[in-house]
């Protein structure tokens, strides 16, 4: 089921881990893990654009505090295959679950962020046995800011659909993604997620741009733009958060300019109970652009939700 790559395992930098590969559904999906395999366990699931390796400073911590790592790249994004499927939150909960089950073995808390943090949320509705609790960093979803919809007529959702795929498909995403990955574009793009720009290093670029120059990103891309622009609102964040029942912690950069945290408000209305934090001075990805300051709010949410066993 799995193949995992020789030692010495690194414990820093994005090729932490012992790396496996693991067969879903036909799809060859890479993950990694680092720890004890009698701990704890915590699944980290990474977000748009991004793979297991951007949790570069978040793994050893959370080792060093008694937690067996995991984390996944989630189908049509890093080292994972990327075919031309309808990629939704739904899909990738799917796949997270199974790999809980199948690989993991055991319940595990899961950290996810951005779009990551959307599949943890989805992955705790859909498969809560598996699912501890959820940490988000944070919970992006436009539908948040949205009225409920009515239902549409079915000529009225044909031609949405119709729409989408037309737009999608006419975007001439092979010649797009090269260009952004291989040109200052992709520090442009990278400098909306990190405010700190001296947090933005080869090592990041490289992890960004890598799978976007395989053969088949453009696909996967289409595959997933068309699914999540056509998700129902069983599949939004708000009807989720309205279903979960595990404890939740969102944590926020005041200074996200790809989601503003104005959203976070919205986020209380459908699931009161959870645990808000606003991170001064952070963007979007605030676990790798400050791991000084989201690594003590992590560590600490998790400490009071239980009891890990020491290292």
């Amino acid at each position: 089921m799995t193949t995992s790559l020789a030692q010495p395992v690194a414990t820093a930098g994005s090729g932490w881990g012992r790396h496996g590969t693991w067969r879903w559904r036909d799809q060859a999906c890479h993950w990694r893990v680092l720890g004890e395999e009698s701990h704890p366990a915590v699944l980290l699931i990474h977000g748009f654009g991004a793979a297991s390796g951007h949790w570069r400073h978040t793994a050893a911590p959370l080792v060093a505090a008694g937690w067996c790592v995991y984390a996944i790249d989630l189908i049509g994004f890093g080292a994972s295959d990327q075919p031309g499927l309808r990629l939704d939150n739904r899909l990738w909960a799917r796949q997270c679950a199974a790999f809980l089950a199948q690989v993991v073995g055991r319940p595990a808390v899961l950290v996810g962020n951005s779009l990551g943090g959307l599949v943890a949320v989805t992955t705790a509705v859909l498969a809560p046995v598996w699912v501890r609790a959820v940490a988000v960093a944070p919970l992006p979803d436009p539908t948040l800011l949205m009225p409920i919809p009515r239902r549409r007529p079915p000529w009225r959702r044909r031609l949405r659909s119709s729409l989408a795929v037309l737009l999608c498909t006419a975007l001439p995403l092979e010649l797009l993604l090269p260009l952004i990955a291989r040109t200052p574009l992709l520090d442009l793009a990278l400098s909306a997620a990190y405010p700190n720009r001296g947090a933005i290093d080869g090592e990041l670029r490289r992890l960004i741009a890598r799978p976007a120059l395989r053969p088949t990103a453009a696909w996967a891309l289409r595959g997933m733009s068309i699914a999540m622009a056509l998700r129902p609102r069983g599949a939004t964040a708000a009807a989720l958060l309205e279903r979960m029942a595990q404890p939740l912690l969102v944590l926020w950069g005041r200074k996200d300019q790809l989601v503003p945290v104005a959203m976070a408000d919205r986020l209380v209305r459908h699931k009161p109970d959870l645990e808000l934090q606003l991170l001064d001075g952070l963007g979007h990805c605030p676990h790798d652009e400050a791991p000084q300051h989201f690594n003590p709010r992590l560590l600490g949410w998790l400490e009071n939700l239980s009891s890990p066993v020491s290292t």
